[in-house]
Parts: structure tokens; sequence; C-alpha cells
């Protein structure tokens, strides 16, 4: 510090700026070749190259010349040709209202053949078989289910009210609870088709079943997902639902979004029914305003196929009936919510015993779950157009093949 004091005391001022100019001079000597060496070679590479590499903005498509499709613009532009565009956007949708599935009844299955009903809780209590005033039918598939308000508990053994003064025991009903699955209500229509995973899949880098490159992540049953392309791989259907996810068709409940009105639809309300895919849609003036999973008739119980339209609202109904000559397939559903009659005895209405929705389960009615069918009975109004289809061709459309349906 002493020394450099020392100096700066015995410097002229006009050395001082003499000093100062050569070395901005001494600077500019050396920066000046460097930069002008540094633009030839930027020069000499563009001009070996053809081209800057292009900036990713998108969706877009480049102007061929204009820059080099490379890295990241190249991969967006992979994307986009896929029909996906960065960042990816939700659907336009939220899920039903928890509130919609709740119902003025509580469920139980009756376990037991010829389940007595006792017409007073003291009969029930004592067990006095004889003095049932009626007696409930159990097939071999036990779908046989009642409704009850109320319950109690007497000397630790629990007895569930079935009907005003009428009364079974817990050893015939085993309590149970609706599925809480729920769909979706759209404020726009989306741009690409969608649906719900039925089984648990991992996601994989490209279509194709052989491969060893999942993704280390795995989709579960009832997760949304949109599908923005689809490729043939032998034999097999794969949907991109990602960037760089695929997963086989078998595994997804799709949707396939068409709001054009059915032929035969002039009013622009119907409800879309989707044999094969299991998907039920609602359209209103050209939206799509509400979709979920459903459950159709199995076989030989199909769904028809068709055009339809909405003849009775009920907000709860009693089903029962059989099919097979040695009434293997009976059937006794109590209380069934928001039903909707359509085709004979096939109807839309909410499902309390299953919890099988996106594969065929009834006898040929179109089962919801409990938030669903309640969404769509609030928005149904008798004369509404029903359109059940099957894309896939494979359910009969003889009228010949067709009972009068049920639950």
């Amino acid at each position: 510090m002493t020394k450099w004091h020392w100096q700066k005391k015995n410097f002229s001022k006009p050395w001082r700026i003499a000093l100062a100019l050569g070395a901005v001079f001494l600077m500019l000597g050396f920066f000046l070749p460097v930069a002008g060496w540094a633009q030839a070679q930027s020069s000499q590479s563009e001009s070996f190259q053809g081209a800057v590499v292009c900036m990713p903005a998108g969706p877009w498509k480049p102007v061929e010349g204009e820059c080099l499709l490379a890295g990241p613009a190249a991969y967006q532009t992979r994307l986009a040709a896929q029909g996906i565009s960065l960042p990816l956007r939700p659907l336009p949708a939220r899920l039903v209202d928890p509130a919609l599935a709740n119902v003025p009844y509580l469920y139980g299955r009756v376990s037991e053949t010829n389940a007595p009903v006792y017409g007073s809780l003291k009969d029930a209590e004592k067990g006095a078989r004889k003095r049932a005033v009626r007696r409930l039918e159990v097939g071999p598939r036990g779908l046989t289910y009642i409704s009850y308000q109320d319950q109690a508990v007497v000397d630790g053994k629990r007895f569930y009210m079935v009907a005003p003064g009428n009364w079974m025991t817990a050893n015939e009903v085993s309590r149970i609870s609706p599925a809480y699955f729920r769909g979706l209500e759209f404020f726009a229509t989306p741009s690409h088709d969608f649906g719900w995973i039925l089984e648990t899949v991992q996601p994989r880098s490209a279509p194709g079943g052989g491969q060893e490159d999942p993704s280390g992540w795995y989709l579960y049953r009832y997760e949304v997902v949109q599908i923005y392309s689809q490729q043939e791989v032998d034999g097999e259907t794969w949907y991109l639902i990602g960037p760089d996810q695929w997963i086989p068709e078998r595994v997804i409940g799709r949707v396939m979004v068409n709001p054009t009105p059915p032929e035969g639809v002039e009013n622009g309300r119907w409800v879309e029914v989707n044999l094969y895919e299991q998907t039920l849609s609602v359209y209103e003036d050209g939206q799509l305003r509400f979709a979920t999973l459903v459950s159709t008739g199995v076989e030989p119980f199909w769904t028809r196929p068709g055009l339809f339209q909405i003849y009775a609202l009920l907000e709860t109904e009693t089903m029962r009936g059989v099919f097979e000559t040695d009434r293997s397939d009976y059937y006794y559903l109590e209380d069934v919510p928001w039903t909707m009659y359509f085709d004979e005895a096939r109807a839309l209405h909410g499902a309390y015993w299953h919890n099988g929705f996106g594969y065929p389960r009834s006898h040929g009615c179109v089962n919801m779950a409990l938030a669903d069918a309640h969404w769509v009975f609030n928005w149904a109004q008798e004369g509404d157009w029903i359109y059940v289809w099957d894309p896939s061709g494979r359910t009969p459309v003889d009228p010949d093949a067709y009972s009068s349906g049920g639950a």
C-alpha cells in the first residue's frame, strides 16, 4: 500500500493520462483481432451448418430454410404432429358433485334364499320364521338386494327395518356401500377423446406389447387420461396419452367426442351410449355436457342399439326379473334410484350393487354410479333422445334377438 501511494504521488498528471491512453489502445489491439477471428469462425461455421437452430415455440410448423429443426424444436414439432401441444392442457371438466350420490336409503345384500321378512321387531328378535310376512328369493348369482331406513341392535344382534314395521336380521342381510365412482361434468367440449383407466397399467415409451421399457409409473382404475393419437401394432390398438406414453386400448373406456347429433335428433339434446367402450355422453346444443363409464347388457341380454326416447322418469323403482328357465339369473333390486326408461324395460339408472363400471354387467339396462345417474336424471326430460350404438358392430341388431330387457 505504501509503495503504491509513493508511485501515485510522484507521477505528473500528463504522464498519468498518457499511461491510461496507452492501456486503452493496448486492450483494443488485443480484443479487436480476437473478435474478428471469432466472427470469421462463426460465419464459416454457420455457412457450413446452413442454418441456426430453431427456437421452440409451439404449436407451429417451422418454415424450411429459416432455421435448423433440431433439439427442443424438433421434439415439439414431433409432438404437434401427434396432436400434443406443450404445456399439456387439462380437460375442461370437473368431477360430478359427490352430494348427488346421496339417497334416503341404506342397502343390503340378501345372502340366504327364502330369507324371512318379519312383521315386527319382536318377531325378528324371536326368529319366529312361521310368522314371516314374506320371504325373499335369492338366485344362484345372489342378485337380491334390499333397502332399509332404520336399524336396531338388541342383545348384541342387529336388525334392519326394510319397510315400515317390517324387519330382517343381520343373519340374512349384509350391509353394502355403493361405489364412489363419479363421471365428469364439462364446461366446454374437449379437443381430444379421453377415457378412464379400467385396470392397472404401465405406459410404454412406444406402442407394442413386447418392449421392455415401461415408464416406471402406473395408472390405476378410474384415472382419466386424454387420447392424442393411436397406432396399430401386431393387431392391437395403442393409444398415445402423453409425450412418449402409450397404453393398449383394452385398458381404457374411451369417450369418442362427437357433438354432431345422430340422424333423427332434431332438438339438440341427446344421450349417447357406446356399447363397445362402455361409456355414456350427454350432449346439448352441440356441446359435450357430461360423460361417464357405464355397464350395459351382457350376452345374451344385450342393450339394444338404436335411437329411442325417454318415456318415464322415476326417482326410485324396485326391479325384479328372470329370463332363464332354471331361474339362475333371477334378480330383485329394491329402490333403484333415478330410473329413466327408454326401450321397453331397459332404462338408464343408478346401480348400487356393483362397481363394475366400464364392463357389461346388466340384463339390458344402462347402469351408472349413483351420482352420475342423479346428474343425468336432473338434466333429462321425457322425450329426450337416447342413441345406443356399437362401433365394433358386434352387438346384434336383429329385433328377434331381444326380450323386453331388465336391470
